[in-house]
């Protein structure tokens, strides 16, 4: 196996954005690698950073420069904290926006996704080894909280063929061996995702498998004063790109091509991708849940949408909203059912305290008519962090099926939903804001104005 240790956080003497200098052409072998390598880490994007426009945008809202160091120091003690509870010696995880959580360096986030072919372990007292694609060493030498790297051993079928069986025993063997060197003894190691041909492996090996994403939700729920600054960053630059978008809707045009704007604007302010292509327009807002399409949006129309958005540091910023499609006045119906969503979205918000419980949260909550439960959203509210994450509070209807019980704490983030909808009826409208549960309340992030037309009295 490959072991690469010499840019490890206690290894390196050179901060990893200043350029080196070029060894000559003549130099030897290991003298380019080491030229590469410091290369490719002092142009890594995130230290390049979100370029003029984000960075504009962020001073004129006043928000301040996260410490991104202190932000993964957090991080990691938040996850150790979790295995010590659980008298875990290590987690292993494959998730993307784990490996993110845990040393906040990326690779092919998307591609990763259903391709394991990189991971991270995290010793509950010992180093974190992220196990790296090919040729892809130079990537986390900005993080300062990678220990150590490794090729990663891929044992999905893609890479692996008729010998997966084999790549995942040496796997398994590779796993039991960092538990016997870092576990002291305990051999409980945690798995975000694993595959199911991997376990017998793993057991064989000495290894005691644990559920890991109960551990990681748990880790990644509360928000460190770093976290936020770098949300609502993320917010105002997903709020900016909304405002492109609303001025580029015009009738005629595809709701792709309106989808799109969010999708470029996005990327422009250093956003790295939308987790859904959740558009609609007129009588594909209802019922909701339709994907973007080539339809031409026509004037009158409900426009609605969902960001989903991943944005600059990775956060998920999820806000919706609906607007009117052309220059003129909504109907009387359009008004009702936008106005019926705003009452539910500020009733539920101001819900929002330290202590209350998801059961409780669920029987106060403002529903919706008879008529519109058929088609209600799935959730009242879910949290948001690098993603739509733990909890999911659900109408009280749903509540004993599907729903769990818990407790708002402080430094908690959520969305609240609401999508109102006439069952059977030809539109609807999707609204959504993100905040922060504080000692005080719900401070909500999110900041886009509402349809003033849509709020206006219906005649």
């Amino acid at each position: 196996m490959n072991i690469h240790t010499n840019f490890g956080r206690h290894q390196r003497k050179i901060e990893p954005w200043a350029m080196p200098d070029h060894p000559g052409n003549d130099a030897g072998f290991e003298a380019l690698e080491a030229y590469a390598r410091a290369k490719a880490a002092a142009m890594n994007q995130h230290l390049i950073g979100y370029g003029a426009l984000a960075e504009g945008e962020w001073k004129a809202a006043g928000i301040g420069d996260p410490d991104l160091h202190a932000m993964r120091r957090y991080r990691l003690e938040r996850i150790r904290e979790q295995m010590r509870t659980r008298d875990i010696a290590g987690i292993h995880l494959y998730d993307p926006l784990n490996i993110r959580y845990a040393t906040d360096c990326t690779n092919m986030q998307l591609w990763t996704t259903h391709n394991p072919a990189r991971c991270a372990f995290v010793a509950t007292d010992g180093p974190v080894i992220l196990f790296e694609f090919h040729n892809c060493e130079h990537l986390s030498d900005h993080t300062g909280v990678v220990d150590e790297i490794r090729g990663c051993t891929a044992w999905f079928y893609f890479e692996g063929g008729a010998r997966c069986m084999e790549f995942a025993e040496n796997w398994a063997n590779d796993i039991a061996a960092l538990m016997r060197e870092h576990g002291g003894g305990n051999m409980r190691c945690a798995f975000d995702q694993v595959d199911s041909h991997g376990i017998p492996f793993l057991e064989k090996a000495g290894v005691e498998v644990i559920y890991g994403e109960e551990l990681m939700e748990e880790a990644r729920k509360i928000k460190s004063a770093d976290e936020v600054l770098c949300m609502r960053r993320a917010i105002v630059s997903c709020e900016a790109a909304m405002a492109e978008m609303e001025k580029a809707l015009k009738p005629g045009m595809t709701e792709n091509d309106l989808w799109a704007v969010l999708h470029a604007e996005n990327i422009r302010r250093g956003g790295e991708w939308i987790e859904t292509r959740l558009l609609a327009s007129g009588p594909r807002t209802n019922p909701w849940f339709q994907e973007s399409s080539a339809r031409i949006i026509e004037d009158g129309d409900l426009l609605a949408f969902d960001t989903d958005l991943i944005g600059p540091y990775g956060f998920c910023c999820d806000i919706s909203r609906t607007w009117l499609a052309g220059d003129g006045q909504p109907t009387n119906e359009q008004r009702n059912l936008y106005q019926m969503a705003v009452e539910q979205i500020e009733h539920n918000r101001d819900l929002l305290k330290p202590g209350v419980t998801f059961r409780e949260l669920s029987q106060i909550s403002k529903e919706l008519p008879p008529d519109y439960m058929p088609t209600r959203y799935g959730v009242l509210y879910h949290g948001v962090g690098l993603c739509d994450e733990y909890p999911s509070l659900r109408y009280s209807c749903d509540f004993d099926g599907h729903g769990y019980d818990g407790e708002l704490e402080v430094g908690m983030c959520l969305c609240v939903e609401s999508y109102v909808g006439r069952h059977g009826g030809h539109e609807g409208v999707k609204l959504e804001d993100q905040g922060i549960i504080t000692e005080n309340g719900f401070v909500q992030l999110s900041s886009y104005p509402l349809d003033e037309r849509l709020m206006g009295s219906a005649s």
